[in-house]
């Protein structure tokens, strides 16, 4: 009887014990996520700034979108680094300027990676202050160093920039190889079929939307006539891995599961996530549940269905109960296109919708609505909701979100703008270098600049204008916010004042640049 006595009194101590080190280590859990917020940054792919009902839009509703900007701070002068997607993603993982690196322009599937493996970026910063970090959707940053076998393991690529974790397609929906890649390896691949991916010339034997244009469900209007997938051909040419090759109408849905997957799967440590969804971008395949949501077609309706993403991704937050421990950076790519490459019934549907908002241009331009995009940043109990005129930028996403999880790194060209999208402070840039295709243009207070450029004034195929003019354009936003008036003879000295301004940062060799690559 003693000995059993002993034994339960051993017992009952040791419950004791355990219990209060599980409390402990609770409260420790609690106390490190309440120091070590979660960041997810999601990322729209040609979303305009009208597209958005909290931004205006009146045709095309986005409640969830519309959640975070009612909730949050609603950015009115927020850019992204460039009017196409290949720069303003370099821009936002390295809070560098896109032109200053030559290779930041529209890749092809089978381009290098253009980021260093030694370059400072957004997810090395989290990862060294201990965070999971992962991206998730579109990439088009480049894969390998050059010649990728897709049949084996692919590096340099996202896990070599400092995520732990990677998801993606290589370039865009529009391009092969239509694929998705984990970790650096091709999901689902059959290496009895492997893969062979050229942008130079076909494979024998492999129809082309240009010479077998009864095999395409979606009619290419420009650039997109090679290798067909699903009915719908493409840029590039592609043999092999059919059993890996996506199903476009599932895309939204597959992304929105990985991206649930890893908030659930990292729920108890510190997490940075990067999903970018492909929509609006063509091809444009909303799933057939959304077919129609809009009477606007499928560029509408795929924006309906990101919205609807967008909500599920939410309550896999807000059912985790990580809301209140989480900061949302909701925004785009750059500016919007409606015919970019196929015929879709995005013209024609348009209706009274404006994409552009009260901007002149669009995606390539140089003009507001080439960058100016859709920009909240959401943290439930910890931001006020507001709407903030200030200027900022993706490319200061490094230097801030390294302020807030108490990391000192940064870069020239990103300012530590924390407070700024908090809602702390209304403070935002004094200036920014904006890109379009290599051209740049340049923002300070309410006055935009535009250098002199050669070349058509009108992308015809896409029907934007590009910003191309044989003299200065300056305008004042305030007064002119479409930027129909050219006050630049009427503001000699102004002129003046943010030429030099412009040239301290960009320097002067601003006339060079490439043609646009309408795609």
């Amino acid at each position: 009887m003693r000995i059993n006595y002993k034994i339960n009194l051993a017992l009952v101590l040791l419950a004791v014990v355990l219990a209060v080190a599980c409390q402990t280590k609770n409260k420790n859990t609690q106390e490190t996520k309440s120091d070590r917020p979660n960041v997810v940054i999601v990322y729209m792919d040609d979303l305009g700034y009208g597209d958005v009902s909290a931004y205006g839009s009146t045709t095309i509703h986005t409640p969830n979108m519309d959640k975070l900007a009612q909730g949050g701070i609603l950015f009115t002068d927020g850019h992204a680094t460039s009017s196409t997607c290949t720069p303003s993603r370099y821009g936002l993982l390295t809070g560098v300027y896109p032109w200053r690196e030559k290779e930041a322009r529209v890749l092809p599937g089978t381009a290098p990676l253009i980021i260093s493996t030694g370059q400072i970026t957004v997810p090395k910063v989290f990862k060294e202050k201990g965070y999971y970090t992962g991206i998730v959707g579109k990439w088009h940053l480049g894969l390998g160093s050059g010649n990728v076998d897709w049949n084996t393991h692919i590096s340099p690529g996202p896990n070599e920039l400092g995520f732990d974790f990677s998801h993606i397609l290589a370039a865009t929906q529009d391009r092969v190889p239509t694929v998705y890649i984990e970790n650096g390896n091709v999901v689902g691949l059959d290496l009895n079929d492997p893969i062979e991916v050229s942008y130079d010339k076909n494979f024998e034997g492999q129809p082309t939307g240009l010479d077998n244009p009864e095999l395409t469900t979606m009619k290419w209007e420009h650039g997109h006539n090679n290798s067909i997938v699903n009915g719908i051909p493409r840029i590039g040419f592609m043999k092999g891995g059919e059993s890996a090759k996506w199903s476009d109408i599932d895309m939204a849905d597959h992304f929105l599961a990985v991206a649930q997957d890893f908030v659930q799967t990292h729920k108890n440590e510190p997490f940075f996530l990067v999903y970018t969804m492909q929509q609006p971008h063509v091809p444009r395949t909303p799933h057939p549940r959304f077919e129609g949501a809009t009477g606007m077609g499928p560029r509408g309706d795929a924006i309906a269905e990101a919205d609807w993403c967008l909500g599920e991704f939410m309550k896999i937050l807000e059912n985790e109960g990580l809301l209140e421990n989480t900061l949302i950076l909701f925004s785009s790519d750059n500016g919007p296109v409606i015919n970019d490459g196929y015929y879709d019934d995005a013209i024609e549907m348009l209706g009274d919708h404006t994409p552009w908002g009260e901007f002149r241009g669009g995606k390539y331009s140089l003009f507001e609505a080439g960058t100016r995009v859709p920009f909240i940043a959401y943290w439930k109990g910890k931001i006020t909701p507001a709407v903030s005129d200030a200027l900022v930028c993706h490319v200061d996403f490094l230097a801030s979100l390294a302020k807030l999880i108490g990391s000192e790194s940064t870069t020239p060209d990103s300012e530590e703008l924390l407070d700024v999208l908090l809602g702390k402070s209304t403070v935002g840039r004094e200036s920014l270098v904006l890109e379009a295709s290599t051209r740049t243009a340049f923002r300070m207070g309410e006055w935009a600049l535009i250098p002199p450029y050669g070349g058509p004034a009108l992308a015809k195929h896409v029907n934007i204008e590009l910003g191309n003019a044989p003299e200065w354009q300056l305008y004042n936003l305030n007064d002119d916010v479409g930027q129909q008036t050219n006050v630049a003879k009427e503001h000699p000295e102004k002129l003046q004042e943010l030429i030099t301004a412009f040239e301290a940062i960009r320097g002067e060799d601003y006339t060079s640049f490439k043609k646009p690559e309408l795609k």
